[in-house]
């Protein structure tokens, strides 16, 4: 009979606040921040956590997240859409409402990207997302079709920066715009969207790029003499740089030459688009410029110039420059510098003036802890009476929030001249470890947690995964509840013992229990006691005791007796002590009480009498220190883990190896039996938490989920999950779900799926053969697609069968008579097509196609063959001439023409078709444009009506003739009234 185990599924990740490999963004009251493969978002007054995006089957950490600039198309008004990027190179774009409980709605993924991407962005008006990957390409991405429009290759580094810069002078319909781009490859880019070339190419400097930043800078805003600096008018963007060898440049882009283009000039030499003004004086040179960015609507400059420091810079106005140079000028005519260097003394105004004139250092914000990354909220919300609001997200785990003074006037400094210090205003860091966890324990009714990590023991509960406690302890390695579930006992490094009380939240008592790290606790059987195993070769026996502490509280009867009552609190008292000949690393006593196990740094496992401490076995065979080990529920077996990464399996009555197993491909931190099974957990340093059978001696399940190494591992007194902790500071829960496992179907379906990810690889690799130019398609194969493509093929071949049946019937009737003819039976039709409402097969082929996603629609059709692909045409054909989702068939039909020309165009047979397609597609489109053309000449009546309405109403609560005058200039400016001809 074939043995049947429970699937085990994550359903709980807690623990992570903000995770280090993405960015952060910021609105003034909330945070939205990476937790590895989910988005959260954390209201930052209150620390409690809103929101949760988390997408079913993910793994990939979040790599770069980017909030679109104008509010979701929905009827929400104030939803707001977020673009994410995942390590897979895949892209999602969720939906959110602020304010509210509601879960984020995922919109569409697209995938593009083979590798991580590092940055993305939006256009001004949200349309369109450009992303780049750390392979050096550029996807342009239309939000509204949700396809890829096309791919961008030119750097050689990974892409850090990129900015959309509109056309200075035609809209979005006539040019699309240009982009600037900045990667690895120490270079920043320029590309015209409408020629999708590269127009100019700028080496930034010695270091690599590592960030971009970009703002329009208006003719009021600019210098005297500042035009003249760059050769063109003072209205153009301003570039902001910050590289790997600690520079920051500024750098104009004059909106004249975009205007213009690129012309040759009298000695046939193009002209430079991309100038350079100037380098930012910064206080450390020495540490990479990792993010830059300008404040939205105040003039000041933000720079992340070292590890745990942000330059905030000011940006002078023009009359503080001015008074600037005026002193200047007065000091060196006191000095007498003017006639010593020959300068000739003009009029103020008239001499040019460097870009670095209008910087000035503000103030600097420096934190506890490295800085990942640091938000500014948008303009709305950007400044407020006490300061600018700053989200800082740090690397250990944490984040922040500060305030610094809003430069006003000629305010630049305090009135002692010193500069503004800014203010931390808020703290999240109780929801989250600051160091790697490294011990796990659950209570006895599996309804609480506790975590311990260098500094923090924190309790949870395991059903809500809040946190209900936080107390400091020192660099603990081991834990355990004790009987009862009040009290957890934690071994520290340092070799102490510390006795916490839950429900107080107190340290009871320390106790110096070794020398050396104390590197495994484990309760007694009975309950009466505990042992530590250390790094000082000691194994120590603790009794539970309650002693009386403290002076105790006076009660004066009546009769005038003092009774003093003192309150008894529990108490850890040594007994004996067990000498060993190397360090302990793991101790563990049998369930029945009678023997302890103890594992050494010298590779073997001691087993000794529990009552005598006789010895009795010595398990040896393991090539490196035995890390854990755990005995079963019936004292039959004990499991023993190493760092050689193999699991053996014992048998504790004569100490023979069962067997031995090659189980993780790194080191084995922590190993446990399931409860009243022989089923057992291991965790490794490769990630990955696998579930076995010690009877059978074969791996049951993997589970992935973890991005870092898993030190802790503890599972439930009742069996019904397992809890695992890592070095990305995240604590998972994985629980047993009721859906039955068999060995033979999971070792299929891992098969299923490497052969699936090794056809996706070598597709993509056939592909990214061909590469060398500059402009190519967006095109990668993923299992969703391949997929998508085998639906459409079984549709096909459906469809196809079920009319190659009819044409057989109708011919065979044509043969016969009409009595033979009534009697002939019609053909069966398919199970499938009746299952689907007796749809026939131009209907379902049209239904398969419609559930395939807008983005993955064009990879999905790269996967028919040519044959199918002729199939298709003739349903296109049939959808065209009925006039449905002409959109879609439009869509299909280009992308099918587009890939198949040379064969189409080969084909004299498909002549009559492609003709007959033509005219039903034309047809179609021009009912299509007729339609469209109706409602837009109905929307602009509206609007021309509701606007007559407004004036009108102007008109007569308040009577200012200029103002209708005004009005009225502005409708004749579109020319005389048209006659418009609305068709039905």
């Amino acid at each position: 009979m074939v043995k049947s185990y429970m699937r085990h599924g994550p359903t709980q990740a807690f623990g992570v606040i903000c995770s280090p490999t993405a960015n952060s963004a910021f609105d003034g009251k909330s945070a939205y921040v990476p937790a590895w493969e989910d988005v959260l978002v954390w209201d930052v007054k209150r620390g409690e956590m809103l929101s949760m995006w988390h997408s079913s089957g993910l793994t990939s950490p979040v790599t770069y997240m980017t909030p679109c600039p104008t509010p979701s198309t929905s009827s929400s008004s104030s939803g707001k859409t977020f673009a994410v990027a995942y390590a897979d190179g895949s892209i999602r774009l969720w939906e959110y409402e602020s304010g509210t409980s509601t879960e984020a709605v995922e919109q569409v993924t697209f995938n593009g990207h083979k590798k991580t991407i590092t940055t993305l962005t939006f256009d001004t008006d949200g349309s369109r997302l450009a992303s780049g990957g750390s392979e050096g390409e550029i996807v342009i991405w239309d939000r509204v079709a949700e396809v890829g429009l096309f791919r961008l290759k030119g750097h050689r580094g990974a892409i850090t920066g990129l900015a959309f810069i509109p056309h200075p002078s035609l809209g979005v319909s006539q040019h699309p715009g240009f982009l600037v781009s900045t990667a690895k490859d120490s270079t920043m880019r320029l590309w015209d969207l409408g020629t999708q070339h590269c127009l100019q190419t700028v080496v930034i400097g010695r270091g690599e790029a590592h960030c971009l930043a970009v703002k329009e800078n208006h003719e009021e805003d600019a210098l005297p003499g500042e035009g003249e600096h760059v050769g063109e008018g003072s209205s153009a963007w301003l570039l902001l740089t910050g590289a790997g060898d600690g520079e920051a440049k500024v750098w104009t882009l004059p909106k004249s030459a975009l205007s213009s283009g690129i012309k040759e000039d009298a000695n046939g030499k193009l002209p430079s688009l991309i100038h350079p003004l100037c380098t930012l004086p910064l206080s450390s040179s020495s540490h990479p410029v990792t993010q830059a960015a300008f404040h939205p609507s105040l003039p000041m400059i933000l720079l992340h110039t070292s590890e745990r420091t942000i330059n905030v810079l000011r940006l002078r106005s023009t009359e503080e420059v001015a008074a600037k140079r005026a002193r200047r000028k007065k000091r060196d005519r006191e000095k007498g510098r003017q006639k010593e260097n020959g300068q000739e003394t003009g009029e103020e105004g008239t001499e040019k003036v460097g870009w670095q004139d209008r910087v000035q250092a503000w103030c600097n914000i420096r934190t506890n802890a490295k800085i990942k990354s640091f938000s500014l909220a948008d303009a709305d919300s950007g400044s407020s009476k006490s300061g600018v609001p700053l989200l800082v997200a740090l690397s250990n785990n944490s984040l922040e929030t500060y305030s610094f003074p809003t430069p006003t006037g000629k305010k630049s400094k305090l009135p002692d001249g010193t500069s503004p210090e800014p203010t931390k205003t808020h703290s999240l860091e109780l929801p989250g470890h600051r160091q790697d966890i490294r011990t796990l324990s659950i209570s006895s009714d599996d309804q609480v947690i506790a975590s311990a990590a260098s500094g923090t023991l924190k309790i949870w509960n395991a059903k809500t995964t809040a946190c209900l406690r936080t107390m400091e302890c020192g660099y603990a390695i081991c834990s355990t509840f004790l009987p009862g579930d009040r009290h957890v006992v934690i071994g520290t490094k340092s070799g102490e013992l510390l006795l916490y009380d839950i429900a107080a939240s107190s340290l009871l008592a320390t106790y110096k229990a070794h020398s050396g790290p104390v590197w495994s606790v484990h309760v007694r059987p009975d309950g009466r006691g505990l042992v530590s195993g250390s790094a000082d070769k000691d194994v120590k026996f603790w009794n539970f005791e309650m002693r009386e502490e403290g002076p105790g509280e006076k009660v004066v009867s009546r009769l005038g007796v003092e009774t003093v009552f003192k309150t008894k609190q529990l108490a850890l008292v040594h007994i004996r002590t067990l000498k060993m000949t190397d360090d302990v690393l793991a101790v563990k006593y049998s369930p029945d009480g009678k023997l302890l196990a103890v594992s050494l740094l010298d590779s073997t496992v001691k087993v000794f009498f529990e009552d005598s401490l006789k010895f009795f076995l010595s398990l040896y065979g393991h090539k490196l220190p035995v890390l854990s080990l755990d005995i079963s529920f019936d004292s039959k077996l004990i499991i023993t883990c190493s760092a050689d990464k193999n699991v053996k399996i014992w048998g504790l009555d004569f100490g023979d190896c069962h067997r031995s197993i090659f189980a993780h491909d790194d080191s084995i931190m922590q190993i446990s039996f399931e409860a009243n099974s022989h089923n057992f957990w291991t965790v490794g340093k490769d990630k990955f938490l696998k579930y076995w059978d010690a009877d059978k001696f074969e791996l049951i399940q993997k589970l992935e989920g973890h991005h870092g190494e898993i030190w802790a591992l503890a599972t439930s007194h009742q069996g019904e999950y397992v809890v695992t902790g890592s070095h990305d500071k995240s604590i998972r829960i994985w629980e047993k779900t009721e859906e039955p496992l068999f060995l033979e179907e999971e070792r299929e379906r891992e098969l299923e799926a490497m052969y699936d990810a090794n056809a996706v690889e070598e597709s993509n690799r056939v592909e990214a053969a061909g590469e060398g130019d500059e402009v190519e398609a967006v095109q990668k194969q993923t299992n969703e697609t391949l997929m998508a493509g085998e639906k459409i093929m079984e549709a096909l071949q459906i469809a196809d069968g079920e009319r190659d049946d009819l044409q057989s019937w109708e011919e065979e009737k044509a043969k016969l008579s009409s009595e033979a003819a009534a009697q002939l039976p019609a053909p069966d039709r398919n199970p499938v097509l009746v299952a689907r409402g007796d749809v026939n097969g131009e209907e379902y082929v049209y239904k398969v196609i419609k559930a395939i996603p807008a983005a993955a629609m064009e990879d999905a059709l790269l996967v028919l063959p040519f044959g199918q692909v002729v199939s298709l045409l003739t349903y296109l054909d049939e959808w065209a001439r009925q006039h449905r989702d002409i959109v879609l068939t439009s869509r299909i039909l280009t992308f099918l023409l587009r890939t198949h020309s040379a064969s189409l165009i080969a084909n004299r047979t498909l002549r009559p078709t492609i003709l007959n397609l033509r005219n039903h597609v034309r047809d179609a489109l021009t009912q299509e444009r007729n339609v469209m053309g109706y409602n837009i000449a109905a929307m602009r009546y509206l609007k021309g009506r509701w606007e007559n309405e407004k004036v009108a109403g102007m008109a007569e609560d308040v009577w200012d003739e200029e103002r209708v005058r005004q009005k009225l200039a502005e409708g004749k400016k579109g020319g005389k009234r048209k006659r418009v001809e609305i068709r039905a």
